[in-house]
């Protein structure tokens, strides 16, 4: 059993920067791939980015460049830095874990409770 707690979001003007944090309970965190994504109203939750127990990385097109995601199993927790932030990556943000990154960034089983990221223009 694993739960997530995201925290870190907010509003941010447009060009502005975030950095959302996911804490893990757990004591098997440093063997699970973890993932962020993003629901906007109105619209399905999308992938963001993940990273594998091992450090592996992926992310999705519409935010190469401008997000990238890290881990530090010493505190069981997974970051999601956001630079050059635009209005159209306003949104809640969920946390999600699983056994391996091919099954975080489509179907992971655990999730967070998510975390409001509003970006104005």
């Amino acid at each position: 059993q694993v739960q997530l707690v995201e925290s870190g979001g907010g509003l941010v003007q447009a060009g502005g920067s975030l950095r959302l944090s996911c804490a893990a309970s757990g004591r098997t965190f440093s063997s699970y791939a973890m993932g962020w994504f993003r629901q906007a109203p109105g619209k399905e939750r999308d992938f963001v980015a993940a990273i594998s127990w091992a450090g592996v990385i992926r992310s999705a097109d519409s935010v190469k460049g401008r997000f990238s995601i890290s881990r530090d199993n010493a505190k069981n927790t997974v970051y999601l830095q956001m630079n050059s932030l635009k209005p159209e990556d306003t949104a809640v943000y969920y946390c999600a874990a699983d056994t391996s990154i091919v099954v975080v960034t489509t179907k992971p089983h655990y999730w967070g409770q998510g975390t409001q990221v509003t970006v104005s223009s």
